[in-house]
């Protein structure tokens, strides 16, 4: 089973500021983070041309949900939260979920 972890970024103040310091500071950060399977983010764009509501958006895999909740219960985790706060002006939400595969690897 994987865990997925996923970060809604909202627009920062700072576009140009926000990403440079998402990849040269918080994606170290966060690669230091034992068992990660995998992490992969984007920017946001919509269909239709509007101003999508989210700015970037992360996924990161871990084996499981406990590992997530230990990962954020260490100092690592808390040097995590901390550097978000300091970057995301635009907020960051969180959420996770069992990973089920439906297609078209999954079938």
């Amino acid at each position: 089973m994987t865990y997925r972890l996923v970060a809604l970024y909202g627009h920062p103040e700072d576009p140009a500021d926000f990403d440079r310091h998402y990849r040269e500071v918080h994606v170290p950060l966060a690669l230091e983070m034992p068992d990660l399977q995998r992490y992969s983010y984007g920017h946001c764009s919509s269909a239709d041309g509007s101003r999508p509501p989210h700015y970037l958006v992360a996924t990161l895999d871990f084996p499981s949900a406990e590992t997530v909740g230990a990962i954020f219960g260490s100092d690592l985790g808390a040097r995590i939260q901390a550097d978000v706060a300091a970057f995301a002006t635009g907020g960051a939400t969180l959420t996770g979920f069992d990973l089920v595969e439906a297609g078209p690897a999954g079938r």
